[in-house]
């Protein structure tokens, strides 16, 4: 499923391969084993380059006014970093500002591969967070989207604080589902995906950006995407804490969500169904 747009409801932000040790004997398939260690933070990352498609298919866009707040009109020189397959950077293009240069870096293969087959225009380099491999003093504005719990956030800024002009901008988004304005089937959802997550959920709280940087402002959007109830199986699917799950406790999870999908009065039947968000925008400015 593609998103190419929001549908915006007015109302006035997950995550490359390894396996969690199995449970003893009798362990319910989606419940970790009490002893289950964690997956490695770099072996979540790792997972979403094998799984790009899905990614690409399955996650929502940003909402075009969250974009232009968190990224000056006039800025022409733009880095969208941890780019993933596109999502953010595929709205920085749709700005469509005349001379606008936007350089996407990814350090996934995978990830790459899927951006730079949907956005022909766009200069696609590999390097992380902490190194860029981008000129000093090169970018006018630098945006992270769902992806700065990646990151070694200290490194990052410094990094990034390297890389941005004096007055550039440095803008972190979150797409989180939001329950307090959803229907109760997205509560339910919700409480399946993150089920032995030891994860904490990602948006609401600022970076940390050190003395670089002006102050952090933040600002939330609410919106709605229109989803295919049955692709809700997709976005769950492309999350790292699935993707890194061994295969039966996955497809256990992933059978509660058909489920859901299958009995739920505002799923069940219908061609589509509105999935509340709020998009969580931190933007700073370099000093």
């Amino acid at each position: 499923m593609e998103h190419a747009r929001p549908s915006h409801v007015p109302v006035p932000p997950d995550e490359p391969a390894g396996t969690p040790p199995a449970g003893p004997p009798g362990t319910p398939p989606d419940e970790p084993a009490a002893d289950a260690q964690p997956v490695p933070l770099a072996t979540r990352a790792a997972s979403f380059g094998p799984a790009a498609a899905l990614y690409q298919a399955a996650r929502p866009t940003y909402p075009d006014e969250a974009v232009a707040w968190c990224v000056p009109a006039d800025a022409l020189d733009l880095v969208d970093l941890a780019a993933g397959t596109g999502k953010l950077t595929e709205r920085l293009v749709a700005q469509g500002v005349p001379g606008r240069r936007v350089t996407a870096v990814e350090p996934s293969p995978g990830m790459r591969d899927a951006l730079a087959a949907s956005l022909p225009g766009v200069t696609v380099l590999a390097g992380s967070a902490e190194r860029t491999g981008l000129p000093d003093a090169s970018a006018d504005a630098v945006t992270v989207g769902q992806a700065w719990h990646w990151f070694d956030e200290a490194a990052a800024a410094t990094e990034l604080a390297r890389v941005l002009r004096p007055g550039g901008v440095l803008a972190v988004v979150w797409n989180v589902r939001d329950t307090e304005a959803g229907p109760d089937w997205l509560a339910a959802y919700e409480e399946i995906v993150h089920r032995g997550d030891p994860a904490p959920p990602h948006g609401g709280h600022a970076p940390a950006l050190g003395a670089a940087f002006g102050p952090v402002e933040h600002r939330a959007f609410r919106w709605a995407d229109e989803v295919r109830p049955a692709a809700l199986r997709d976005l769950a699917a492309s999350r790292s804490h699935l993707l890194t799950l061994p295969d039966d406790a996955r497809e256990a999870l992933l059978a509660e969500i058909d489920d859901l999908v299958g009995t739920h009065p505002d799923l069940r039947g219908r061609d589509v169904a509105p999935l509340p968000y709020r998009t969580d925008c931190f933007r700073a400015a370099r000093r």
